[in-house]
This record gives structure tokens, C-alpha cells and sequence, in this order.
């Protein structure tokens, strides 16, 4: 067991919102953090659409278990507030380098010393972050997939400068918070999951690009013979449109050009991916 009670989750997006509802329906105290009322309210609205998703897909503990992991979060848009009975911070705030290291100098001249911090990039090496917390020794990387509560995989990935039992501890955490830890033995772009999965998704942009099948044909071809449910395409939809956005822009020749038609075709257009109800789909649920 581990001596965590209290979660704070920083950004309440699509993955930050599971992480913190999830940490919640498995008994953990739960604040989270974001940059306005506004974003508060919209986390509110997808608590709720959580717990309608755990009441019909996931096994329950008690009937009211879903509702009792709502009450169990509170929301703040002050970072001291945010982590100032913080055991364990998760940073969930878009996939921006400035933004990222912003966060974390504000987090870490706030939080008490017992604070462990982590951060679930999925593009950026937890490094390039650790020196902002002012405390790297504390700092490591914990990446969730989307779909937290079916996809209940948590990749632990520490740096050079983590304390091994600060690993071990959040090790410990994934398991009590419901996910199969994976041990990241080093550092790693995309640790394990993304770095397979991003093959897989150049492979599939790039036959789009070059016209070599619509996009529809290259999900089709895909999941029929994989035997899986969801296409490239239709997983970036998932992913959302600004994750993958921040994550081409800065990439390879093709992942740039690709990154500019998400920009032109999608984001200015307002189609952010499943979670908008559109993205390369339409989505009526």
C-alpha cells in the first residue's frame, strides 16, 4: 500500500478528466486543477458522463459507487490551493513544452515536500521537465491511454535523477488506482504503447497523404485484419485534434504536412475529434 490519499490532477481534458475520475472511483481524495471556471464547469459535465459510462461498463464495488467518486472531487483554478495536501500531482495540460514547464515551476515552489510529481506527456521526455519542479529527484512520468477504465495500462518511465523508491511508490499507486503498471526501464519517446502506435500511424498518414487509400479504406483494411475495433483514423479522432496537432508540428517532413492539414481542415473548423462530434467521423454519441 501506498501512504497516498490525496490526487491532484492538473488539466481536466479528455485523459485528465478520466485520471482524476478514475483516482476517485478507486477512493482517493481528488482535486483538480484548471484554468478558468469554465473548464471546472465542462470537467463537471464530464464526471457525469463518466459515471453513466463505469454504471454500464464497469464492475461496481456498490451501486452508488459512481456518484460517491464525483463527491469525492473538488475543483480549484489556484495552484496552491491545487497541491497544498497534494501526495501525488498528475499533470494532464496539453502537449506544449513553454506550458508544460510553466505549470511545473508554479507547482513545484507551491507544493509541500512530501509531493511526488509526474507528468503524463505522451510526446515529451519527463527530463525536459524534471529541473522546473526544482525537486527532479521527485519527478517521473506516468502515461495513461485514453479509455482509462478499458485501456487500464499506466507507463511508468522514470529519468536518471528519480529516486528509485519515488518510482516504486507510484508503481504502487497504478495498481491501487486500477491499471497494469508498465515499467519503462529508461527514457523513451512514446514510451512503449505510443512508440508502437506511432508506427503504426505514420505508416497509415502517410498512404493518406499519398493518396493511396481514403482514409476510411485504410481503417477498414486495418481492423479487419488486426481483428480490432478502431482504425488509425478513427483512433486520432479519439486522440483529438489539438494532441495531434502538438504532437506533428514538429516532427518529421510528412508530420509536418500533416499537421498543417489538421490544423486547416479540423481545428479551424471546430472539429476537435470524437469528443466534439466530429472529427475525420461524425459522431452522434
Amino acid at each position: 500500500m501506498t501512504t497516498f490519499k490525496n490526487v491532484t490532477v492538473l488539466g481536466t481534458g479528455v485523459l485528465g478528466s478520466q485520471i482524476a475520475y478514475q483516482s476517485a472511483f478507486r477512493g482517493f481524495q481528488v482535486t483538480v486543477w484548471d484554468i478558468d471556471d469554465a473548464a471546472l464547469e465542462g470537467a463537471k459535465e464530464r464526471f457525469a458522463q463518466l459515471a453513466a459510462v463505469y454504471t454500464a461498463e464497469v464492475e461496481l464495488p456498490s451501486p452508488d459507487a459512481p456518484q460517491a467518486a464525483i463527491g469525492r472531487i473538488r475543483g480549484t483554478t489556484d495552484f496552491a490551493d491545487a497541491v497544498k495536501d497534494a501526495d501525488l500531482v498528475i499533470e494532464a495540460v496539453p502537449e506544449v513544452l513553454d506550458l508544460k514547464l510553466d505549470v511545473w515551476a508554479k507547482v513545484g515552489a507551491a507544493a509541500p515536500a512530501k509531493t511526488i510529481f509526474t507528468t503524463n506527456t505522451s510526446s515529451l521526455l519527463p527530463s525536459l521537465l524534471a529541473l522546473a519542479t526544482g525537486r527532479p529527484d521527485r519527478f517521473l512520468a506516468l502515461h495513461y491511454a485514453n479509455g482509462i477504465w478499458q485501456r487500464n495500462i499506466a507507463e511508468v518511465m522514470g529519468t536518471e535523477q528519480t529516486d528509485p523508491d519515488v518510482y516504486e511508490q507510484v508503481v504502487t499507486f497504478a495498481e491501487e488506482q486500477g491499471m497494469v503498471p508498465i515499467r519503462v526501464k529508461k527514457e523513451q519517446p512514446g514510451y512503449v504503447v505510443n512508440t508502437i502506435l506511432w508506427a503504426t500511424m505514420r505508416a497509415a498518414i502517410e498512404l493518406y497523404l499519398n493518396d493511396v487509400a481514403d482514409f476510411q479504406t485504410i481503417d477498414e483494411s486495418f481492423r479487419v485484419s488486426m481483428v480490432t475495433p478502431l482504425g488509425p483514423f478513427q483512433i486520432l479522432d479519439m486522440v483529438g485534434m489539438n494532441t495531434v496537432y502538438n504532437g506533428y508540428v514538429t516532427g518529421t517532413e510528412l508530420e509536418q504536412r500533416f499537421a498543417k492539414i489538421v490544423k486547416a481542415e479540423f481545428i479551424d473548423k471546430g472539429k476537435l475529434g470524437r469528443s466534439t462530434g466530429e472529427g475525420f467521423y461524425k459522431y452522434t454519441n
